[in-house]
């Protein structure tokens, strides 16, 4: 096994060579769990089960409950019997292991229709099914034509799922055998840097994050102290090119080599300053009124839309939470939404959202353009609200502002804007740490759990802490602007 490859390796290895042997070869090293990996792995199973109907009749071998070797004998046979179609086809050549989406027979020959429920066809898909391809004519069959199979976004559901409208298939027969040409010496490259002896020396760059995030990165990056050119935020300066120059730290840095913003980061990083612009921070709370309402929404996006009038990957609302002041200073009123699992929540959300946001309040959120967008979309979906929803967003103000500008800021913010940031720099009482949901990510995934989810007990949990999460990004709204508006700002 020390030399068995999988396609994932070999994906794998085309990016870093170094992660390919650490995935042979796991460090003494305690990696961070990722655990929307398996909701990542579960959603794209449950894709390629759906894309199966654009090829129906066919017969399936299951990776669950047989051994390798069973895979490869069953997949033999249904070929032998003249099977049509065969989902999750599964074959070995040069010790290298695949499983095919969907294969369809073409005459003598064979089509490999390889399923993503990315929403185009990226350079990694073709790399993923050129592996397939070398190992089916290692096994001897003929491939006539390669097709990826993948989510088009255009799409809005009516009623039940269309499976050929979902769907677009590209044929990527030519750039895979593009690719293939240089497959057995890529396997042999590959197959030597395991057979080495010793982990690769290869140093971070660019590919740690190309195409995929690594799941190595913290152990690769250990190197990296605080306080690094790394933390520099925006694109400006080239931080690889500093690095490989042996500029690591950012006190080492030239600071004439850095934009503006980055020049100041690195500055008020260092000198541990902060930086005010008082006249543009005034400008920005006279542009405020009462009753103002601060409003976060948390949305849900799938590749297969849920409820009718739904896209691909559009983002639904599912949950609100609103805190009301009526008056400056006043203590605020919250008001929450969230939804039963497994409806259609747009219309009760909306309806409840408009009943507690007077017409004529200023509309605070944090970063507005995602706020005004899932509202916009409300009111294209309910015609009959649309006034009223339309009202509220000519009401709606950002936040984020102030920051984004930097007519704020606080050197712990570390050249961010994100409410992550900004609130504990402008908040230390005030924090996320501790909850059980502590960013939109899991929050999305803790609603996809919660449509899931039979037992009573686990599920009255489960929304507590989804109610927790969403209750602190408009407290935190709250308690940011009090810290805007007092006397002793400057600190």
């Amino acid at each position: 096994m020390g030399s068995g490859l999988s396609k994932s390796l070999i994906l794998k290895g085309l990016q870093c060579h170094k992660a390919l042997w650490l995935a042979k070869n796991p460090p003494d090293f305690t990696l961070p769990e990722k655990p929307e990996l398996q909701a990542k792995f579960d959603l794209g199973t449950e894709v390629g089960i759906l894309a199966q109907q654009l090829f129906p009749g066919g017969t399936e071998v299951p990776f669950e409950g047989l051994s390798f070797s069973e895979q490869l004998a069953r997949t033999r046979q249904l070929i032998a019997s003249g099977a049509q179609v065969i989902y999750e086809a599964t074959f070995s050549f040069s010790a290298i292991f695949v499983k095919v989406d969907i294969l369809v027979r073409d005459g003598d020959a064979w089509q490999i229709h390889e399923v993503k429920m990315g929403t185009s066809v990226k350079d990694v898909n073709l790399d993923d099914v050129a592996v397939q391809q070398y190992v089916l004519n290692g096994c001897g069959l003929s491939v006539s034509k390669c097709f990826l199979v993948h989510i088009d976004n255009s799409y809005v559901r009516q009623g039940d799922i269309e499976v050929d409208k979902l769907f677009a298939s590209e044929d990527v027969s030519l750039k895979v055998l593009a690719r293939l040409q240089g497959m057995p010496a890529t396997v042999e490259e590959l197959r030597a840097t395991l057979r080495g002896g010793g982990e690769p020396p290869v140093d971070i760059g660019p590919h740690c994050k190309d195409p995929y995030e690594c799941d190595y990165i913290p152990y690769c990056w250990q190197h990296i102290p605080e306080d690094s050119i790394f933390d520099l935020r925006g694109l400006g300066v080239d931080k690889f090119e500093l690095y490989r120059r042996g500029i690591i730290r950012l006190a080492d840095v030239s600071l004439d080599e850095l934009n503006p913003a980055q020049r100041q980061q690195a500055e008020a990083t260092l000198n541990r300053q902060d930086a005010i612009n008082l006249p543009q921070v005034k400008n920005f709370l006279d542009s405020l009124w009462y009753p103002l309402c601060h409003l976060d929404f948390e949305t849900f996006d799938t590749p297969i839309p849920p409820f009718d009038g739904v896209r691909p990957y559009q983002k639904v609302p599912f949950q609100y939470s609103l805190h009301i002041q009526t008056e400056a200073g006043a203590e605020p009123q919250h008001f929450e939404y969230l939804a039963p699992p497994n409806i259609d929540p747009r219309r009760e959300l909306i309806e409840h959202l408009l009943a507690a946001i007077p017409a004529d309040a200023c509309v605070l959120t944090y970063n507005q353009a995602f706020e005004k967008s899932v509202l916009r979309e409300l009111a294209a979906l309910f015609p009959d609200l649309a006034e009223a929803i339309e009202k509220r967003v000519a009401n709606v103000r950002d936040l984020m502002l102030p920051f984004k500008k930097r007519y704020i800021y606080r050197w712990p913010m570390r050249g961010s804007y994100s409410i992550k940031e900004v609130l504990p720099a402008m908040v230390p009482e005030l924090s996320y740490e501790g909850l059980d949901i502590a960013n939109g990510m899991a929050a999305m995934q803790a609603y996809h759990e919660m449509c899931a989810l039979e037992d009573s007990v686990a599920l009255a949990e489960l929304r507590r802490a989804m109610l927790a999460y969403c209750q602190l990004d408009t407290l935190a709204m709250v308690r940011i602007l009090e810290e805007l508006e007092k006397p002793g700002l400057v600190r």
